[in-house]
Parts: structure tokens; sequence; C-alpha cells
């Protein structure tokens, strides 16, 4: 049998983990509202228990333990090995949140053991989404509820359209990813979204779009705040993707196309640029 989310595994254990952990708290900040709206969507209550899928560096897993205190239990799991250290470097004692290291769509988990199965844009990446659902959705008391925030489409998302587009005529055209393919705009769909978690056992589905400024670049001039951007999309995301391996005059005209792009975002000091989610909301039914 072939493994799942190997390519995921291997990816985030190594560049993608790496960068994000060198990035975490700038990284944190510009996903912050989204990760709020969703804690505020699942509204967990004092002494709650709480699965975090995909939990990174563990400031969701943190922001769920100030709210289900010390009588509830959070347990924050992420396939990438740097990033959970850096998640237990950041958990102060005494806060009722674990980490672990594993793939939540295989892991053993203790059955009915949650009374939410949440997570912060860590559900996307699944080779077997419906089966990952149908596997956590165990762990899940009856009657629990999921609440997840995901990114819509890449064309809505201007942090990832504008500096991929910015490429055009500088890197040959590459065949597209198929929409369904594991990735931050897999669960772009609503109707998939909503079929995935049918299939896997879940009622009373809710996704509702939520949008939000992200804040991408930050200096003391509004110059050095786009180039604090282009210096994100270059270390995280897409277009450091499609970069690696490509030669310095390569890397260079692409910084100087997606300054261009970013020049014509609003913001001073810090350079807004919109990004596009979903709301995500279930339940396990009671029986």
């Amino acid at each position: 049998m072939t493994a799942k989310n190997t390519n995921q595994i291997a990816d985030w254990n190594d560049q993608s983990g790496e960068r994000w952990v060198a990035n975490q708290a700038r990284l944190d900040a510009m996903v912050a509202a989204f990760g709020q709206a969703a804690i505020e969507a699942a509204a967990p209550a004092t002494g709650e228990r709480v699965l975090d899928i995909g939990c990174g560096a563990g400031t969701s897993s943190l922001a769920l333990a100030a709210r289900v205190s010390a009588g509830g239990q959070v347990l924050g799991v992420d396939i990438s090995e740097p990033l959970i250290s850096r998640a237990r470097a950041l958990t102060p004692q005494d806060t009722p949140a674990l980490f672990q290291v594993a793939d939540a769509s295989s892991a053993e988990l203790p059955e009915g053991a949650f009374d939410i199965l949440f997570s912060r844009f860590g559900v996307m990446f699944f080779d077997d989404p419906t089966g990952a659902f149908a596997h956590m959705r165990r762990a899940l008391r009856p009657g629990g509820r999921v609440a997840f925030v995901c990114w819509r489409g890449a064309a809505e998302n201007d942090w990832v359209r504008l500096p991929m587009s910015a490429l055009k005529g500088i890197l040959p055209p590459t065949a597209p990813l198929h929409p369904e393919a594991p990735g931050p705009f897999s669960f772009g769909d609503r109707g998939r979204v909503s079929r995935i978690l049918t299939a896997a056992g879940f009622t009373d589905i809710a996704i509702t779009p939520f949008d939000a400024s992200v804040p991408f670049g930050e200096g003391e001039t509004r110059d050095a705040a786009i180039d604090d951007a282009v210096r994100m999309a270059l270390e995280v995301g897409p277009l450091s993707r499609a970069l690696t391996d490509q030669p310095d005059d390569i890397r260079a005209r692409a910084s100087a196309a997606t300054r261009a792009a970013f020049a014509g975002l609003t913001g001073e000091l810090s350079l807004m640029i919109n990004g596009a989610a979903w709301i995500v909301m279930a339940r396990n039914p009671a029986s």
C-alpha cells in the first residue's frame, strides 16, 4: 500500500517547515484574522477538548487553550517536526495544550475524545480528504463539531495571484495543477468541501465566505514595506516554489516584476493585500 501524504510530509519536514519556523511570527500575524474568525465560529467553551489539525507552530492551539482553560485540553498535531518543536518552545508551562508530530488522517486518535475538530489552514493537503475526515470523525464525540478555515481559490487571493502573475514572460508557463490536488487552494470549491464532509459522515454543514486584509509587508517607509512584501513572497509560498533552482538573473527579474505588482497595493507602513477564505462548520451526528 502506498503511504499517504508522503510528499507533504517530506516537504513540511524540509524547506516548507524551516521557512515557516524562520518567519513564524510574521506568518501568524498575516493569518491572525482568519484564525480568530474560525475560533469564534467554533466557540470553544471552558472544559472542552479540542483537536487542532495541522497546528503548525501552535498559535491557534494556544488561542484555543485560553478559551477551554485549565479544565479543558487542546491537542495540536502536525506532520512537521520543525513546527511542532517551535510550538513546544512557545508554550508556557501549565497551558492546557499538548503537541504531537502526527498525520491526523491516519494517526491513532482516542475514539470520541474531542468536542471540537479545529483547523486553521491545515486540512487542504490530504491525498484522500474524505478518508482523512472519516478517520478524524471517529475521534469526535457524538454531537461534536467541526470548525476550520481554508482558502478559497487562488484567483481570489491576491497574496498569491499578484506575484504569480508577475512571472508571466519570465518563466515558461507550467501545466496548472489539478484544482483538487493537495495544496493550499484544494478546498476552493465550496461544493467539493461539502461533498467531502458529507461523504465522511458529517451533517449540518455550513460554509461561509470570509475576507480580510493580510498585512503582507511592513517597513518604516512605504518603499521598505514593498521590499519586505517582495522578500516574503520570495521566501514563502507558491512564488518561492516556482523560483526554486532558478538562476540569479531569473530571480532578479521575478523580484522586480513582483515589486511592480505590489506597488499598486494600499498601505503605507504595512502593505495590505486581500485574502479570501471559507469558514466551515459541521457536526458529528449524535447517534
